[in-house]
Order: structure tokens, then C-alpha cells, then sequence
């Protein structure tokens, strides 16, 4: 089993680094993660500049990139041989409802999905005890659980786990994407010129976390395990569209 690993807090990340330890078991692992935090950074390729690649002391390649870039390259070229799994993450923090849009954990893994690939994100739903240990027993349970399933076709699965020790996880649930409020209003200071500088606002609340949603199972203490696809048509508007536009 040939594993590829990625994420969008850079290579010298905690979270990586126990997803590493955590796979190691199960196959050959290899890391091709950014060079530096690229949170949020969405499914955004690099198309301006050339970009590198460097090793660190732990043997992880890095790149001065986004993590879809990460994916891309590894796939299209950089490796020898493709993977037979791509796992993102663990982030450090939650990739819930709408956090999914703008994701970089979840942006690697798509890439590897849209490359025919099975794909799985994994982040840790809390930023406070840091049970990265945890979230990776539970990532290299499910990547046991593809290697004995050998699935006919690629996948991609979002999975959010609960920031407590393995031993009190009460179990997984597949669920569906919750959704938020709407967001904080932007942060706006002064820099020390004088400028006027603005700060993205924080994420906004749970409104949709119903059970069935991702919410609702992390906040159980359950693992939350989204399937995800990448067809954005809104199949019930078309008629209405058609009928906006003649056609």
C-alpha cells in the first residue's frame, strides 16, 4: 500500500507528523506537504510562478505551494509510483459544513480524488487538548478498512474527529454536511504606518447541526465521516434557469 500524505499546515505540522506515525504500519508512506501554514487556501493551484521542492530532515518533501499543488505534483510526476491512497491533514482544528468550501485539508484531498484517487481528510474538532494521537488511530483505521475493502472506484471522504482520547470516542456516524452562520464581520486596525489593515473574520456558529449533520456527531463525541462529491450542477434549477433564458 503506497500512501501519500499531505495537509494545509505546513510540513512541520503536529498533525502531520502523528498521521505519519500512525500509517507507517500499514504501508509505505511518503509526505508531500507546503512549505508553510496555507489554512484556507481552498482547491487553488499555483499557475504564476515555477514552484520547488525540498526535503526536510525528517525526509518529508515540501513545497513552496498550495496543498492542491502538493497533490498535483505528486501525482503528475514527482513520484515514482501513484499512490494508492491520499490522506490529508490532521488538521488542527474542524472542516465542517461549510468549511469544506474553502479547506485546504479537504482541498488535498479532492485533488487526489479528481486524479482518481482514493481520498480521506482528517481533522481534529477542537483546538484546546490536541488528541492528534487519537485522530490517528482513527485515520489508520479507515485506511485498514480500504486496503481490506479494496473499493471498485475512488473516493472522498471528509472526517471529523473528536478532540478527546481514543478510548472515549463513542463511535463513528456517517453524516451529512452541517451549515453555519454567517460569518464575522472583517477585524479592521492599523498597521505601523498608519495603513489601514483588515483581518478576516472568524467563521460563524453552527445553524444547520441537527442530527445527521457533522455537528451534531463530533458534538456526541462521535467521529463524523462525510462522503463527498465534486458535481457543484444545482440540479433543480435548471428547468427554472432554462426557463430565465429561453433555451
Amino acid at each position: 500500500m503506497r500512501i501519500l500524505l499531505s495537509n494545509d499546515d505546513g510540513y512541520f505540522a503536529p498533525g502531520l507528523q502523528a498521521l505519519a506515525d500512525a500509517l507507517a504500519q500499514l504501508g509505505e508512506v511518503v509526505v508531500v506537504a507546503p512549505e508553510r501554514d496555507r489554512s484556507g487556501a481552498s482547491n487553488s493551484l499555483t499557475l504564476d510562478r515555477p514552484l520547488t521542492v525540498r526535503r526536510s530532515h525528517l525526509g518529508y518533501h515540501y513545497v513552496n505551494g498550495t496543498p492542491t499543488d502538493c497533490v498535483h505534483l505528486a501525482v503528475t510526476g514527482l513520484l515514482d509510483h501513484l499512490p494508492d491512497i491520499v490522506v490529508s491533514g490532521i488538521n488542527h482544528g474542524a472542516n465542517m459544513g461549510d468549511d469544506t468550501i474553502y479547506s485546504g485539508t479537504v482541498a488535498a484531498a479532492t485533488e487526489g480524488f479528481l486524479l482518481g484517487i482514493p481520498s480521506i481528510a482528517v481533522s481534529l474538532a477542537g483546538r484546546r487538548d490536541g488528541n492528534f494521537s487519537a485522530a490517528g488511530r482513527v485515520a489508520a483505521q479507515l485506511v485498514q478498512r480500504c486496503i481490506e475493502s479494496r473499493p471498485a472506484g475512488p473516493f472522498l471522504l471528509n472526517v471529523n474527529v473528536p478532540d478527546m482520547p481514543f478510548e472515549q470516542i463513542g463511535g463513528t456516524e456517517i453524516t451529512r454536511l452541517g451549515k453555519r452562520h454567517k460569518a464575522e464581520g472583517v477585524v479592521r486596525t492599523t498597521n505601523p504606518r498608519g495603513d489601514t489593515v483588515y483581518w478576516v473574520g472568524a467563521a460563524g456558529d453552527a445553524a444547520e447541526a441537527g442530527p445527521g449533520t457533522d455537528f451534531h456527531a463530533v458534538a456526541q463525541g462521535r467521529v463524523s465521516v462525510t462522503p463527498l462529491q465534486m458535481d457543484l450542477t444545482h440540479f433543480e434549477q435548471l428547468d427554472l434557469v432554462r426557463a430565465w433564458l429561453g433555451a
